[in-house]
């Protein structure tokens, strides 16, 4: 056992210290430190592949590891017609196995094509994790790739969206998705480009949160997601996927943390 030596600071020191350390203080039970995932393998160590059950009754596919394949230095997540649980359909989603707090959160994808299918990228903590239901979101709909939904909720309440175009759009090549975290500002950016800042405090997430990649379908929320109609397998793909916590260098050129840490 190592025991740290015993220091003791001023007053105005103490106060700075104090403050230095309030963000990760709003965030009890982060445990994931910075990383950059380009999909040489699957990272069993980092990554929870969800297999064998759905989320609800809105989501007409379940959870198959099958879905899930990396290979290529991508990760692929399927979308097919292929019997599981209790669905006609199968989907791939992959999780991590720590919760994340403020930072930079980046993701380089294509989305799979098809409405009524919807392909994400966010973070998430809930009830399930004995917390409130906390998240933030990328997610493409199907029923029209040329555009990206961000999205926050906080303890459960939602109704933040805002659609961005997608240059070529999101099915149509690779593009860039990135939100900066902190205690007083969540930004959600495009191909390097802010397109979203928020800095009322009643719409900024404050629990650590995991980290998700899914492909999904519905033959119920048709307005939002647009009216399913499969039309054949398809996949939603992602080349990198990185966190750097806040403060931290950035990782990779290119990286939004460059212009915010």
């Amino acid at each position: 056992m190592t025991v740290s030596p015993k220091i003791t600071l001023t007053a105005p020191a103490l106060l700075v210290a104090l403050a230095a350390a309030s963000p990760l203080s709003a965030q009890d039970g982060a445990n994931g430190t910075s990383f950059v995932e380009e999909f040489d393998q699957l990272d069993t160590s980092r990554w929870y592949v969800s297999d064998g059950w759905n989320n609800g009754a809105h989501q007409n596919c379940t959870w198959s590891k099958d879905s899930v394949k990396v290979e290529g230095g991508k990760l692929a997540l399927s979308f097919e017609a292929r019997p599981a649980g209790e669905r006609q359909y199968a989907c791939g989603e992959i999780q991590t196995l720590k919760r994340y707090g403020y930072g930079t959160y980046e993701v380089r994808m294509k989305s799979a094509t098809g409405s009524g299918l919807n392909s994400a990228f966010f973070s998430y903590i809930g009830p399930t994790d004995k917390k409130p239901h906390d998240e933030i979101d990328f997610e493409v709909l199907g029923k029209d790739t040329s555009r990206v939904q961000v999205n926050q909720y906080i303890a459960g309440k939602g109704g933040n969206e805002k659609l961005v175009p997608v240059p070529g759009g999101a099915d149509g090549g690779f593009n860039d998705y990135a939100f900066v975290w902190q205690q007083h500002r969540l930004a959600y950016y495009v191909n390097g480009t802010l397109v979203q800042e928020v800095t009322d405090a009643a719409k900024l997430p404050t629990h650590a949160q995991k980290i998700f990649l899914s492909l999904w379908g519905t033959d119920t929320l048709s307005g939002w997601m647009g009216r399913f109609a499969f039309a054949g397998p398809t996949t939603m793909e992602v080349e990198r996927i990185a966190f750097t916590a806040e403060g931290e260098p950035c990782q990779f050129d290119g990286s939004i943390a460059c212009l915010v840490n």
